[in-house]
């Protein structure tokens, strides 16, 4: 547990930050759980924010890769405790920035995995029949179809507020990173099942109200505090369809769904800037990621497929 300076340190930059940056929820969380990792292990050595050294940080690093952690936990790691010392010099904490020279691990450069037309409608039909009993059933439907037709991520999709999709509507406002708002569409498969979901939900809201009970404002509530199915939730819960459709469950996350979203669009010969701005992408340089990932698949296919590719 971080000291009483410590927190002061973690608190007064996430809110500084928040404000000045406009930074999204789950980037802050991350942030202030690298923080409070980052100050537990100079606890241990006798040290704290205030007196570190550039050696010291270089010191963390290296036993957060023995610890085994990703290479882009490690980068993110190091962005927070930089941007800590940034702001704990500007504020006059600290008269230097031991992490300023500080070269990172990078962020991985492996092109993202997804999942074949085949796969995704394995794992769709797979959504409809998985659960205990119909209401399960039509959730699940409904989780599944959003998802792969927007492209949001999970936590927009688990944050969803039900009177975003009120009205039958053909495209509905997202959230995203930073608070920053757009504009995705429903496809017909997606809103049939949204359809079928708020009539369960309309039915089970009128049973709340005459009971006297608050009604959930999330379009798929969950009983934690949060008030909504939890990203962790969905997460196991994605693979477990996956599975049950027989699709290796171990290539199946929220995150392989909108990048499939992505990957389909663009063979499918939609324009880079319209997925850039369906998926929120601030820069179109993340986006073409999703070229890469295309020029593989082709790649393969014709390496499979073509007779003078056949070895002989």
């Amino acid at each position: 547990m971080p000291s009483p300076e410590s927190q002061r340190w973690i608190s007064t930059f996430l809110d500084a930050t928040a404000a000045e940056n406009d930074s999204a929820r789950n980037t802050q969380l991350a942030y202030g759980r690298d923080l409070i990792a980052f100050s537990d292990w100079l606890g241990h050595k006798g040290q704290s924010f205030a007196t570190a050294d550039r050696m010291l940080v270089e010191s963390y690093l290296v036993s957060c890769e023995a610890e085994g952690l990703a290479q882009s936990t490690r980068a993110r790691r190091l962005s927070a405790i930089r941007q800590l010392y940034r702001f704990a010099h500007d504020e006059g904490w600290r008269s230097d920035n031991p992490a300023m020279r500080i070269t990172g691990p990078g962020a991985s450069k492996h092109l993202p995995q997804t999942l074949s037309q085949d796969e995704v409608t394995r794992i769709l039909d797979a959504a409809r029949r998985f659960g205990r009993g119909a209401r399960e059933h039509i959730r699940n439907a409904a989780l599944t179809e959003l998802l792969y037709a927007t492209g949001m991520r999970v936590s927009e999709l688990v944050e969803l507020p039900l009177a975003a999709v009120r009205g039958d509507p053909r495209m509905i406002l997202v959230k995203g990173k930073g608070d920053k708002e757009r504009m995705v569409p429903l496809s017909t498969p997606a809103r049939a099942a949204l359809t079928a979901w708020l009539a369960l939900r309309d039915a089970e809201d009128e049973a709340q109200r005459k009971a006297g009970k608050p009604l959930p404002r999330h379009l798929f509530p969950g009983p934690g505090a949060a008030g909504h199915l939890t990203r962790q939730h969905f997460y196991l819960l994605i693979k477990a369809i996956a599975a049950a459709g027989g699709v290796d469950p171990g290539k199946v996350t929220p995150h392989t769904l909108r990048h499939a979203f992505a990957t389909h669009l663009l063979a499918g010969g939609a324009d880079l800037r319209v997925i850039q701005t369906l998926l929120g992408h601030a820069d179109l340089a993340t986006t073409e990621i999703y070229t890469h990932v295309l020029e593989e698949q082709l790649k393969d296919l014709v390496l499979k497929h073509h007779p003078l590719a056949r070895k002989t």
